[in-house]
């Protein structure tokens, strides 16, 4: 379940994160239904918000309501779950750009994938996740084509930049993507007069994602010698932060433009979750809130010179080296033997791809107190102010 928009139940408070939990289990559902149970594996944070926002338009009650089984995520309960066709484009999205990943495995040769038959059979996977995807996207009248032709472009835009190469001109097919994505959301709806600003609103979703994950794993990307849009361009990391800044405001205009029935989740996600995602993204959030919610404050504890660590000994061992990542096909493993036993739900738990520190849904976020600045622009869309006794 990864995404840039990873919202914790203190800040949505109890009506949306019913609501959340509801287009999430949706996605999931659909994914098995469209795909197979082993489609589960591709539920993604970020997928759903196409569904959030099909029923922000047209309203839960035509958007479609049901009522599911038992499910281990759930803590073995029922639930009121998302379905209809905005649940079925998320599906479709999720299937065929997850297709798209798993070949870009398999053609760098990660992991367990430089072996044949570890690759042959991903490639299959992916074969079914295109048909699929595309069967579903016809389903809801999403041409499908429109994702791949992006996706089959990314390459070739990636191998003709170089220094000085503009920014924005590697991020162009995740933006065409994305925007056609959400516009087909205000079709589902029946808004159509909201195509062209939900469009504006995916354009720069989109853009976000591919500026987070290059500023994310420009380290790692250096270290490993992996092609990365920032370091092939020459961008620094302060106008990245002005672009994403920009795609921030871009987004939070393109909804005011938007006639909603309910838009309040939509809005907690795509303005505030995705602020907070470019701040954990910069680094902002852990220099604001020191250690509390996003791992220790700057600075280096084992430095030679530096202070003892307080309360505890002189000499401290030296941090243990990064994990690497696992493959694709070991890390749906681990993903499914998670979700069986509500790891991802509550808790703290290890990434199964990236093995990064992850906190579950049911997870405190440390303060509860600090949500309650999320709507001080009086916007009123969440009740998380609540939670406590502030």
């Amino acid at each position: 379940m990864f995404g840039m928009v990873r919202p914790c139940t203190h800040r949505l408070g109890e009506r949306l994160t019913a609501q959340w939990m509801a287009h999430l289990c949706g996605l999931c559902l659909a994914l098995r239904g469209q795909a197979g149970q082993f489609a589960r594996v591709v539920t993604n944070y970020d997928g759903l918000v196409i569904s959030v926002l099909t029923e922000a338009q047209a309203g839960a009650e035509r958007a479609g309501r049901r009522r599911a089984g038992p499910c281990a995520l759930r803590g073995m309960r029922r639930a009121s779950v998302a379905e209809g066709d905005g649940a079925r484009l998320a599906a479709a999205v999720s299937l065929i750009l997850a297709s798209a990943k798993t070949r870009d495995h398999v053609t760098d040769q990660d992991g367990l994938l430089a072996r044949r038959p570890v690759a042959a059979a991903a490639r299959r996977i992916a074969g079914v996740w295109d048909k699929e995807g595309a069967r579903a996207g016809a389903g809801v009248g999403f041409d499908t084509a429109l994702l791949v032709g992006a996706v089959e472009r990314q390459p070739e835009v990636e191998a003709l930049a170089g220094p000085g190469t503009p920014l924005l001109a590697v991020t162009e097919p995740t933006e065409t993507a994305t925007a056609a994505a959400f516009a087909h959301t205000a079709h589902l709806a029946g808004i159509p007069g909201n195509a062209a600003p939900l469009a504006e609103a995916g354009r720069l979703f989109g853009r976000l994602a591919h500026l987070l994950d290059a500023v994310e794993d420009q380290e790692k990307d250096a270290a490993s010698g992996a092609w990365n849009p920032l370091t092939a361009t020459g961008t620094p990391r302060a106008e990245a932060r002005r672009l994403a800044a920009d795609a921030l405001h871009g987004i939070r205009l393109a909804l005011d433009e938007a006639e909603f029935t309910d838009g309040r989740l939509a809005h907690v996600l795509l303005v505030h979750e995705l602020g907070r995602s470019v701040e954990r993204a910069f680094g902002e959030e852990r220099h604001r809130h020191g250690a509390g919610a996003y791992g220790p404050a700057p600075g280096n504890p084992y430095a030679p010179g530096a202070p003892p660590h307080p309360g505890g000994p002189g000499d401290l061992p030296p941090p243990p080296p990064p994990r690497e990542p696992r493959g694709l096909i070991p890390g749906c493993l681990v993903f499914v033997g998670m979700a069986c036993t509500c790891q991802m739900c509550c808790g703290t738990y290890e990434g199964p791809w990236s093995r990064r520190r992850r906190d579950g849904m049911c997870k405190s976020c440390g303060d509860c107190c600090e949500c309650c600045s999320c709507c001080s622009d009086g916007c009123q869309c969440c009740e998380c102010c609540g939670c406590c006794d502030c």
